[in-house]
């Protein structure tokens, strides 16, 4: 597995995509109304203010992932624990977002990612 997207919670969006783009000079890659993503060097950052249901959940880190079933099924057999099945989060230009969640031993949030290429 490679990491294929870190997150991390922000309070104020509008503040800290200037600090990540300008300060930091990280390319910003789309922004939406509470989410913004960044590059880092093939490696997306996303700054997000949690939802309402979520609480207040610290950073994440995305493991990227080909078959996201499969490493999910295999991580089920390791004892992992999972919040969720893999879902589609979103439909990207030329390819569909699939994610699902567990947490470590500390509840630290982690998810699998994987970008299915569409024919």
């Amino acid at each position: 597995m490679t990491i294929g997207q870190i997150g991390i919670t922000v309070s104020d969006l509008d503040r800290a995509v200037p600090f990540y783009r300008d300060q930091l000079g990280l390319p910003l890659l789309f922004r939406g109304q509470n989410v913004a993503f960044f590059d880092c060097d093939g490696v997306r950052l996303m700054l997000a203010i949690p939802e309402a249901n979520q609480g207040s959940f610290r950073s994440v880190v995305y493991f990227n992932v080909e078959d996201i079933g499969a490493k999910a099924a295999l991580l089920r057999s390791r004892g992992v624990v999972f919040e969720d099945e893999p879902r589609l989060i979103a439909k990207m230009p030329g390819h569909d977002l699939w994610m699902a969640f567990f947490r470590d031993p500390d509840e630290n949030r982690i998810a699998l990612i994987s970008e299915k290429k569409r024919l």
